[in-house]
């Protein structure tokens, strides 16, 4: 294990420190009308079924990495997210029906967390290059971060609105390095006999900036 796998794994930690803050919020909404005792239970059972699905998502999306242009769209998309992180730290017009039973609540937490982890998926796969034991270990690290740790990241975001800015740069940085691996854009980029390593830096630094700006 190398450098470069420590600074992957350490990347991929703060991309599912950023994307399961609105998974938290979705798991508080879809419980709300639960009784105290069933909640716990609920999210259990809804967190373990999010797993299985987004094991599944995993590893398709490993697979269809390897696909050209798949990495590039997959890039645009991630900055979409990125930007989308600068306007607002969760999506105000997510709505969850109020639940009255275990059943209810645990198909509502699945079906929404099986939207939702696209992103976490799609962003992880693109940080890990490839490795199949990074991709494991990052679903490994989301699965504690969504049960316990994301509704305290998500107050933390709404305290310190910088730490949003912070997660939609490091959201940037993956999505331009996502595009440099594909081999249709590394194509039509060499000629240009640009410094690509510098790509990725310099897309976190002006989404950040796009975002200081729009919070100012």
């Amino acid at each position: 294990m190398g450098e470069h796998f420590w600074l992957g794994l350490v990347h991929i930690f703060m991309i599912d420190l950023v994307l399961s803050s609105d998974n938290a919020v979705i798991i508080g909404m879809a419980c709300r009308g639960l009784p105290l005792r069933e909640r716990s239970r609920a999210i259990m059972y809804g967190t373990i079924g999010a797993v299985v699905l987004r094991i599944g998502l995993t590893g398709v999306m490993t697979w269809m990495l390897d696909i050209p242009l798949v990495k590039a769209i997959g890039g645009l998309l991630l900055l979409w997210i990125a930007c989308k992180l600068m306007l607002s730290s969760h999506d105000e017009t997510t709505e969850v029906a109020h639940n009255q039973t275990i059943g209810q609540a645990v198909r509502t937490i699945i079906l929404a967390d099986f939207v939702m982890s696209l992103d976490n998926v799609l962003a992880v796969g693109g940080a890990a290059h490839g490795d199949i034991w990074l991709v494991l270990l990052g679903l490994g690290m989301s699965i504690p971060l969504l049960m316990w740790g994301s509704v305290w990241v998500a107050r933390l975001m709404n305290r310190f609105p910088g730490l949003v800015i912070i997660g939609g740069g490091v959201l940037a940085f993956t999505a331009v390095d996502m595009c440099l691996e594909d081999p249709y854009v590394w194509k039509w980029l060499n000629p240009l006999m640009l410094n690509h390593m510098w790509l990725p830096v310099i897309a976190a630094a002006l989404i950040m900036l796009w975002g200081r700006m729009k919070r100012a």
